[in-house]
């Protein structure tokens, strides 16, 4: 099986940073792509920015410019640094991976439990 360990959400102010990681754990040949999306109470998940294992990224627009995402293969982990934080980026941020268990195996989909981003104004 497969593991996804979210870390780094928490309460900051407007205009405050946060950092948060995902690591990816177990049987895992490949990652093709990691990313982050975020729920907000009572709207739909929505992305916030994904990255190909090139290093290709694309950013949700309401972020661009002030969030970052990256990557470390080796570790299986991916981040994401956001600065300029507003109250609207308040919500629940998932992490997910499409990754291959196997070289010629299916993709599979795997979703972080969650961790909360909470910005007071």
């Amino acid at each position: 099986q497969v593991q996804l360990v979210e870390s780094g959400g928490g309460l900051v102010q407007t205009g405050g940073s946060l950092r948060l990681s995902c690591a990816a754990s177990g049987s895992i040949f490949m990652i093709n792509s990691m990313g982050w999306y975020r729920q907000a109470p009572g709207k739909q998940r929505e992305l916030v920015a994904t990255i190909t294992s090139g290093g290709s990224t694309n950013y949700a627009g309401s972020v661009k410019g002030r969030f970052t995402i990256s990557r470390d293969n080796a570790k299986n982990t991916v981040y994401l640094q956001m600065n300029s934080l507003k109250p609207e980026d308040t919500a629940i941020y998932y992490c997910k991976t499409v990754l291959q268990r196997t070289p010629m195996g299916l993709e599979y989909v795997y979703w972080g439990q969650g961790t909360q981003v909470t910005v007071s104004s």
